[in-house]
């Protein structure tokens, strides 16, 4: 995370964590949409809607030279997000698996 020079670590992380817990706060995908339209560049966004795909896909056990035809995502990119698929915080795969037991 980028740290502006007039924010402490600290000042730094209570930030991110007011992010997630404004993010909590959204009600449905209509509200979450427009947060995250207003939140973020459409570069970033498209960003983040790719890694998400290819997690769908990962999980799908599809090879990365398949993933990046289909998506024109990179296959460093989908190494990447294999990496921390296997290797980490778990988030994708709490996403994943409540989304799969819906």
């Amino acid at each position: 995370m980028k740290l502006h020079r007039s924010l402490t670590p600290r000042q730094a992380r209570e930030s991110e964590r007011a992010l997630y817990r404004a993010v909590l706060t959204l009600q449905d995908i209509d509200e979450c949409q427009r947060f995250f339209h207003d939140l973020c560049t459409p570069a970033e966004l498209e960003a983040m809607v790719d890694r998400w795909t290819v997690v769908r896909l990962l999980r799908e056990g599809l090879p990365y030279r398949e993933i990046n035809d289909r998506t024109g995502v990179s296959v460093t990119t989908v190494g990447r997000v294999a990496r921390f698929l296997s290797e980490g915080n778990g988030g994708y795969e709490i996403a994943i698996d409540r989304l799969e037991s819906e």
